[in-house]
């Protein structure tokens, strides 16, 4: 308790960051540290380039918060509700484990699918992105634009996966307990949970030690679905632990971290460096079984190919 109590004790506050809506995330520092742990969690069988690229996907999985620009603004109302699913809007119906179904469920229970948000979906359909470049990969080891794409896919991946393992990415009750109308009180409680990797100045080497990483087994939805449900469940951990968390403009120095404060930032930084080095090794296990149509040949168009 001591090691993780002096990790838990590090570090000064960012500048704050200006947003207002449920699709706020990890402050890119934080999935920079994350995607970094993952990626040194992976076993020897996941392929030496992607072992070391890990500055490539780091990089990368800053990309679906740029996407939210008010300066792009089709992309930025597309992008919004690919981070969040606000389970409670769904009257306790379990989820579907595809997009579209989830769409049709939203239309029985009367409620707009973007206001509800998509982020399970949208960890399953990049993992499968992955599992498709890494396809190619077996398939044409030496083309660089290959790997290329699948360290940019992964960062994608990974930046949904990190989301979700933020509890208050999976409920109405984001930024606050919501109001009567379901309105939220924006207390400011989101932008703590989401800054505290970087307040704390967690490291990649720490939350790499000891992790267990196997790949799904089954219907890989199964398991995305299951790791949204366990973060949901800790949405009133959350909220107990609310007036432990640093205040506002509070310096580091002038915090103490409690216990609670402490386990908590473990336990769900722990489990999302493990979701996404997971579904890193999932993606490489289930390339090995696709099969491409006879049309399609990179050596004929990509000169890299040897």
């Amino acid at each position: 308790m001591k090691n993780l109590t002096k990790l838990l004790g590090q570090i000064v506050l960012v500048c704050l960051m200006l947003v207002s809506s449920s699709a706020w995330s990890w402050w890119p520092g934080g999935h920079s540290v994350l995607v970094r742990a993952a990626v040194r969690s992976l076993p020897a069988e996941m392929p030496e380039f992607f072992r070391q690229g890990e500055d490539a996907i780091a990089h990368y999985v800053y990309d679906p918060d740029l996407a939210k620009n008010r300066a792009a603004k089709y992309l930025r109302k597309a992008e919004h509700s690919e981070h969040y699913l606000d389970l409670e809007f769904l009257e306790g119906k379990q989820l579907p484990k595809s997009r579209y179904e989830f769409i049709a469920l939203c239309q029985e229970v009367g409620v707009k699918p973007e206001q509800v948000g998509f982020v399970p979906y949208s960890i399953g359909e990049w993992a499968q992105r992955l599992t498709i470049a890494l396809a190619e990969y077996r398939r044409w080891p030496n083309n660089t634009f290959i790997q290329q794409k699948c360290l940019l896919y992964a960062g994608f991946l990974a930046h949904y996966a990190q989301d979700q393992s933020q509890p208050l990415h999976t409920t109405i009750h984001f930024d606050g307990r919501a109001k009567s109308d379901g309105k939220s009180p924006h207390s400011g409680i989101h932008e703590k949970i989401d800054s505290i990797i970087e307040y704390m100045e967690l490291r990649a080497l720490d939350l790499t030690k000891d992790q267990e990483i196997n790949a799904f087994e089954g219907d890989l939805m199964d398991a995305v679905l299951d790791h949204f449900n366990s973060s949901h469940r800790m949405v009133d951990t959350v909220y107990e632990i609310e007036k432990e968390l640093p205040k506002k403009g509070q310096e580091r120095e002038e915090w103490k971290v409690s216990k609670p404060v402490a386990k908590f930032v473990n336990d769900r930084t722990r489990a999302a460096v493990q979701f996404t080095a997971q579904l890193y090794l999932t993606s490489w296990q289930q390339s090995k079984s696709v099969k491409f149509e006879g049309w399609f040949d990179r050596s004929s168009s990509d000169q890299t190919d040897e």
